[in-house]
């Protein structure tokens, strides 16, 4: 399934390195940003989650709120923000259920070999729980910025 721009946003509750659960519907009102990534402490990851990081004043002044989501545990979560000081929401999808129905855990190739995981996706929904604008295969230099500038024009 691909999700495009225009659609409702699957709704989700996961857990989150805060203590709390992270449910999409109650976010309802405000645009929220949701990056998929495929690990936490690994290289493009720690760059995409420190530059949400960096930037989460400037979504905060929009209202938006920033959530990461891997398949990692809510402990390695945990140990990734206090290692590099992030400050932005990140949930846990440990059985990949909400990677799967956004269209985002998928077959990979790395050096000949063929396995499942997560396709750097970002999407960012709207106010109204809609997808206002999907971003696919990320390259995290400067991503962070378009997204945010995305933000600023709905």
């Amino acid at each position: 399934m691909t999700l495009e721009a225009g659609q409702p946003a699957p709704d989700f509750k996961l857990p989150a390195d805060d203590g709390k659960a992270v449910h999409l519907a109650k976010l309802k009102g405000a645009p929220v940003v949701i990056f998929f990534y495929p690990k936490d402490d690994t290289p493009g990851c720690t760059i995409e989650a420190i530059d949400f990081t960096r930037l989460a004043s400037e979504f905060a002044k929009t209202g938006a709120r920033i959530i990461g989501i891997s398949p990692d545990s809510i402990a390695d979560h945990c140990a990734f923000r206090d290692k590099h000081k992030l400050g932005v929401t990140l949930a846990a999808d440990e059985d990949k259920a909400v990677a799967n129905a956004y269209g985002v855990w998928v077959e990979k190739t790395n050096y000949g070999k063929t396995y499942m995981g997560i396709d750097r996706t970002t999407l960012l929904v709207d106010a109204k729980g809609q997808i206002a604008k999907v971003w696919r295969k990320v390259k995290v230099e400067g991503h962070a910025q378009k997204v945010l500038e995305a933000v600023r024009a709905l």
